[in-house]
């Protein structure tokens, strides 16, 4: 089920998208985002085609998106990517410059969450690059333990250990001091290894 009210906070507000109708909103922001940002959300691919071929297959899939709208505008997304076979869901996160240090992170991932137990799933997967400290504190702040390999950190969230003071009353959940975070996951990996062969960063 997926949750239809929304968290209101200043300057925004975070709701679910709805996929099809909204796909040009989670395309755009992707697009906006700094090169730098590409680089860490996306593990070094930049190009713009592969963002949109991105962004519709979020569409395709079953990815629940969360967003961050300042003025009609996403600021900020949350992806909960569908389990593929034995795999276990997984999250993934991108804010632009200007939201960022707002605390966007932690209501997007409260929100995440409890999209996720909505669903009934039981455990989250998060990958995130070696040099992504904020989101890695991030993702601890959620109860991830990480294990660093091969270039990455990647881990787990138990939601049925998530303390219950995490998810409740999101819709009156403050901005706190914080920072909003960019991270990549292996459904990318699993999609870029699709449109690119074999090719690896």
């Amino acid at each position: 089920m997926v949750l239809e009210d929304t968290v209101r906070t200043a300057p925004g507000y975070v709701r679910t998208l709805i996929q099809q109708e909204e796909l040009p909103l989670l395309r755009d922001h992707l697009l906006r985002l700094d090169a730098a940002s590409r680089h860490d959300r996306f593990n070094g691919f930049l190009d713009d085609s592969f963002i949109e071929r991105y962004a519709a297959r979020c569409a395709e899939d079953g990815t629940v998106i969360v967003a961050y709208i300042v003025d009609g505008v996403v600021r900020g997304a949350a992806e909960l990517h569908p389990p593929e076979g034995d795999c276990l869901p997984e999250v993934a996160f991108s804010v632009e410059a200007s939201a960022r240090r707002q605390g966007v992170g932690t209501v997007l991932f409260r929100r995440l969450i409890a999209e996720a137990r909505w669903k009934g799933y039981k455990q989250l997967r998060i990958t995130t690059g070696a040099e992504n400290h904020a989101m890695r504190a991030l993702a601890r702040k959620f109860g991830a333990h990480l294990a660093f390999r091969h270039g990455e950190s990647t881990g787990t969230i138990d939601l049925v250990k998530t303390p219950e003071a995490e998810l409740a009353d999101l819709a009156a959940s403050p901005f706190t001091t914080g920072r909003a975070l960019l991270s990549f996951n292996s459904t990318c990996w699993k999609l870029i290894s699709s449109m690119y062969g074999n090719r690896a960063a």
